[in-house]
């Protein structure tokens, strides 16, 4: 049976982005959408998701109330367990730990590639199978249920492979530069086309740079949404 799965976010559009992510994904299908904490609360005891996608910023509640009430007596007994992964933009310590004593198997920080969601639900899928198998679970399985598990942070100053400290420090200036200069706009920020123009180097290359900031935590990616297709990715330097 496929994992039915509710998402709660309060803008529709970034939960149809999510929606159809999700249900790309075999083994996964969509039973609702909330937009507040409340609707949440009402579409899991209804609906009875096995999975709650999760933002943390909602208009009536945090998502970290919605979590404790799951968990917690408020929830009361008619609520079933549920598995609740946190999608959202909070990246504090406080958040996050909260999270974490609430019982959340993953924790994703918006904005995201559609991969890292699709390969968060496979490894959820894999675990559900596992520990719902017949049997013992190894000690891998209950790592991976415990988070134990996690890939390692590239340090800043390990360059990967094809990537060459010049162009870097390129890419930082020119990043750097359009980030101050277009602070308090709206837009702001470059997207790897920009970039590439700007820097000279390929798109692919550009992409490869900015992405690697990311990974070290000295770039912010931020959504462009537009009319049609798939929102652009806009990259703000954070030092």
């Amino acid at each position: 049976m496929p994992v039915r799965t509710l998402i709660v976010d309060d803008d529709f559009m970034v939960a149809r982005v999510h929606r159809g992510l999700v249900e790309r994904v075999p083994g996964f299908t969509v039973v609702g959408e909330a937009r507040t904490g409340a609707e949440a609360l009402e579409m899991v005891e209804r609906l009875r998701p096995e999975l709650v996608l999760l933002d943390i910023y909602l208009p009536d509640m945090s998502g970290i109330d919605v979590l404790r009430d799951l968990r917690g007596p408020a929830g009361g007994e008619d609520l079933p367990d549920v598995d609740v992964l946190v999608i959202t933009a909070a990246r504090d310590g406080v958040t996050v730990r909260q999270a974490l004593r609430g019982g959340a198997v993953q924790y994703l920080i918006k904005p995201f590639e559609p991969a890292e969601l699709t390969e968060r639900l496979q490894e959820y899928a894999g675990l559900r199978r596992h520990l719902d198998g017949e049997g013992a679970a190894d000690q891998a399985a209950v790592d991976r249920a415990f988070g134990a598990v996690r890939p390692a942070a590239r340090s800043a100053k390990t360059m990967p492979k094809g990537l060459t400290r010049q162009t870097a420090e390129l890419v930082e200036r020119t990043l750097s530069d359009r980030t101050a200069t277009g602070r308090g706009q709206e837009e702001g920020g470059m997207s790897a086309t920009e970039c590439a123009a700007a820097t000279g180097v390929s798109r692919v290359s550009a992409r490869r740079y900015l992405e690697y900031f990311v990974e070290t935590g000295q770039v912010e990616v931020r959504l462009r949404y537009g009319t049609a297709g798939r929102p652009e990715r806009r990259y703000h330097w954070s030092g």
